[in-house]
């Protein structure tokens, strides 16, 4: 029985229908949840007192939306809980206000009326009407209106005075906001519209369903909002189909781990030595990758630069030194800059080095390929240097009518301006084509599962989504546009990126002599199987509190738990993958050990390994059950995976693909490999610090105060700005000075400094081992899948 099972997965032949059935199931699942968002997003209309009267209409709602956008605002608070955390989450906060001014109304009239305020139990009587009153879904389908009762429509005048305070009237010109941000009253009664209708949202009971548009989300139990029976059962069940998947994938992985050692040693070669690292020559264009690697760590430097000014408007700690900045640099703009600087630096080191590895695989340069080599890199310079000035000068209103063109598109992760995003979608499609062109003399006819191939695949995968980010317009209800940013967000992250980072250690493994293709190929097959079967469908658990379809409670408390499976693969295989220098040495010359060419790289892809448990693993699942995720979302738990995950995975790999391919392109006598590790550690060590330091902490106490009061006073500055939230906030900068002191800084400055320093160019054929290119280019022969099959009974039958 077991050699059935394991003799099915390990054969090449059997597995495009698996991945197609996956993709089919998947994909139509992601469909039902678009349509569904379509049909069932909640009513932007015009809201109405009980005479008739216009209190507003869906062109406030929109005008509101234009200017949160317009200001950069989800980079200083959240909307639906998705968005940054300095400022709150407006829709808790509206949605707080909304009841407390609601039940100032009544305490007015019954004062009114009887001459007394009411008592403390009348109080709590007044509280259970407005309880029933904000539950009430009063929306006229028909006529597209929604009728507001006196109180609500007290409520709204009392919001909109508040957001005009805060903005315009009580606005000091100290931090956020700046003085004059935003200069309208007009544009500030817009804004609280809007937010009061998101408010309205999250209170106001689905038709056909006895909770809201958010299910109940965000928690605030004198607003009537707790979690629903639906959230408590799919959280047992997804924990349930966790535990099930679990025991499923770790039987296959002691199948698997049966397998004799000598599949996943590289037969034809031994490991890539010191001294084939000095003798290796690049190609001219592998050495016009360099300079994407070099701007690419002065983007991090820079990324980072923003960073360290975005927690300053928390703790001034540039105020020690005289710098004044919060002022000209407002807290969304450099959080914009910090979120987009780490995107384009992780992209420009994954496009370098697969382009960096395709004379490899032809084992000859194209005619060609140096042009649009050299014409993506300016254009990489242009989309940085035309985003960062755009995300700067549009929320300042400096761009006028261009701001969403040119300026701020105002969604995080999809900041920079719409003319931005499609001149990255071009950079996109000319990379396709150079590495279309370079491994077109690599692939091998008839051959689906080779290296080669599935590297093509993955870089297509990563345009063709990115085509769903220009689906939404300004106007678009703000519910049906962030379906379309997450669908670029999270199946770029937890979905192709993910395939992507497996194919590029894959490559770096086979190359540097480490593993053969046999075991490489299965590994990219498997781990795309898992990423894109939990990862498509697992999108959902974004869904859960941004007025979804109720079928995404269901899909994303399965998919998303599940998510975590393909980590514990991942860790299963960390002590083989960990041995992997040893293993590819064998018995025969362990002194060639210490003279593996690429140590420093192998660290990093340590680190990746290390962190895609923990990081995106062990923090991510904490918080992706529906219960837990009901109170944690719009808190630092979430800033807490997201920081170890992006740079603990995917910050490390990219540094790694730097590093392999600078390692072959500077001159051996100018590499420092004591810079390097240092880097290392103090890059893994400082984030490992602001974890345990700051953000778990924080997110733990924040998470406790949510439980407690409401995601209004977690998010509140009572809470952010005082106590023991804003002390870990300062102790945040222990792991942050040795973040950047002892990694970024020293990193920049060695690859920077080694960019004259680079070995001569050759037009020859590469001199690297035919094997190497062999080993990669081709797929698993007939011979191969019987002689594996043969490995594996024999195996069993040692094993008994």
């Amino acid at each position: 029985m077991r050699s059935k099972s394991m003799n099915y997965i390990m054969n090449t032949k059997n597995w495009l229908k698996p991945l197609i059935f996956i993709l089919i199931i998947s994909l139509a699942g992601v469909g039902m949840i678009g349509i569904q968002t379509y049909v069932d997003a909640p009513p932007e209309a015009t809201f109405k007192d009980q005479q008739g009267n216009v209190v507003f209409t869906k062109a406030n709602i929109q005008g509101g939306q234009e200017v949160f956008h317009q200001k950069a605002l989800m980079e200083y608070g959240s909307f639906f809980g998705d968005g940054a955390q300095r400022g709150p989450d407006f829709t808790a906060e509206a949605l707080h206000l909304m009841t407390l001014y609601m039940m100032d109304y009544y305490v007015i009239e019954q004062t009114k009326k009887t001459g007394t305020e009411p008592d403390a139990t009348g109080k709590m009587l007044i509280n259970e009407q407005v309880k029933l009153e904000l539950k009430q879904n009063n929306y006229n389908k028909e006529e597209n209106f929604v009728e507001l009762s006196p109180a609500e429509v007290y409520a709204y005048n009392g919001i909109v005075k508040y957001y005009t305070d805060f903005f315009i009237d009580d606005n000091d010109g100290v931090g956020f906001p700046p003085k004059d941000f935003i200069k309208s009253k007009e544009s500030t009664a817009n804004l609280a519209t809007f937010y009061y209708w998101g408010a309205w949202v999250c209170v106001t009971s689905r038709p056909g369903e006895t909770f809201s548009y958010t299910h109940n989300w965000p928690f605030d139990p004198m607003a009537g909002n707790t979690p629903t029976s639906p959230v408590i059962l799919w959280s047992v069940l997804g924990m349930l189909a966790f535990v099930l998947m679990c025991g499923i994938v770790l039987y296959f992985i002691g199948q698997y781990n049966q397998l004799p050692n000598k599949f996943f040693k590289p037969p034809t070669r031994d490991l890539f030595t010191i001294d084939r690292v000095a003798k290796f020559t690049p190609t001219a264009t592998q050495k016009a990758t360099y300079k994407f690697f070099a701007v690419a760590v002065l983007l991090f430097f820079l990324q980072v630069c923003g960073g360290l000014v975005t927690i300053n408007d928390f703790i001034h700690w540039l105020d020690a030194f005289g710098i004044h900045i919060t002022d000209d640099v407002p807290v969304n703009i450099s959080r914009s800059w910090h979120i987009m600087l780490s995107l384009f630096w992780i992209s420009t080191c994954w496009i370098a080095s697969s382009i960096f590895i395709l004379p490899i695989l032809a084992k000859k340069e194209v005619p060609g390929q140096l042009r649009l080599i050299n014409t993506i890199f300016w254009l990489l310079v242009v989309l940085v240097g035309g985003s960062l000035i755009g995300m700067t000068l549009g929320p300042l209103g400096v761009m006028g009518k261009l701001w969403y063109l040119l300026g701020h598109q105002g969604w995080e992760f999809v900041d920079f301006g719409k003319a931005y995003q499609g001149l990255l979608m071009v950079i996109f499609a000319l990379w396709g084509v150079v590495v279309y062109r370079g491994l077109k003399p690599a692939f091998v006819k008839g051959e689906r599962w080779s290296l080669p191939k599935w590297i093509m695949y993955s870089v297509v995968g990563i345009p063709v989504l990115f085509l769903s980010g220009f689906v939404a317009k300004p106007e678009t209800n703000f519910v049906i546009a962030d379906f379309w940013r997450w669908m670029v967000i999270h199946m770029w992250v937890e979905a192709f990126f993910e395939v992507f980072i497996t194919v590029i250690v894959s490559y770096l493994m086979v190359l540097m002599g480490l593993v053969s293709r046999n075991a490489a190929v299965r590994v990219v097959y498997f781990a795309t199987i898992l990423f894109l079967g939990t990862g498509l469908l697992g999108i959902s658990h974004n869904f859960y509190w941004n007025a979804k379809p109720v079928a995404t409670m269901a899909l994303g408390s399965v998919f998303s738990t599940l998510q975590f499976v393909p980590l514990i693969l991942l860790t299963v295989e960390a002590y083989r993958f960990k041995n992997m220098p040893r293993l590819a040495v064998g018995d025969v010359a362990h002194n060639q050990l210490g003279n593996f060419g690429f140590p420093e790289v192998f660290k990093f892809l340590i680190a990746v390994n290390f962190w895609n448990f923990f990081g995106a693993g062990v923090l991510g699942i904490i918080i992706n059950l529906p219960i837990m995720n009901y109170f944690e979302h719009g808190t630092y738990l979430t800033i807490n995976h997201a920081h170890a995950a992006l740079m603990g995975v995917y910050g490390n790999i990219s540094i790694a693909a730097l590093l392999f391919a600078s390692r072959l392109t500077v001159k051996h006598n100018k590499w420092n490999a004591k810079i390097v590790n240092f880097s290392f550690w103090s890059i893994n060590i400082g984030l490992m610090l602001m974890v345990v330091l700051d953000l778990f902490p924080a997110g733990a106490i924040q998470f406790k105060a949510v439980v407690e009061q409401g995601l209004w006073f977690g998010r509140s500055s009572e809470f952010v700005d005082f106590g023991t939230f804003k002390a870990l906030t300062y102790m945040r900068g222990i792991g942050a000075t040795v973040f950047f002191a002892g990694g970024v800084v020293p990193l920049t400055y060695f690859i920077v400094s080694r960019w004259n320093s680079l070995k001569d160019r050759t037009t020859n054929i590469l001199e690297m081992d035919a094997a190497i290119t062999y080993e990669i280019n081709h797929g698993i022969t007939n011979e191969e899948e019987q002689e594996i099959e043969k490995e594996i009974e024999e195996s069993e039958l040692v094993n008994g």
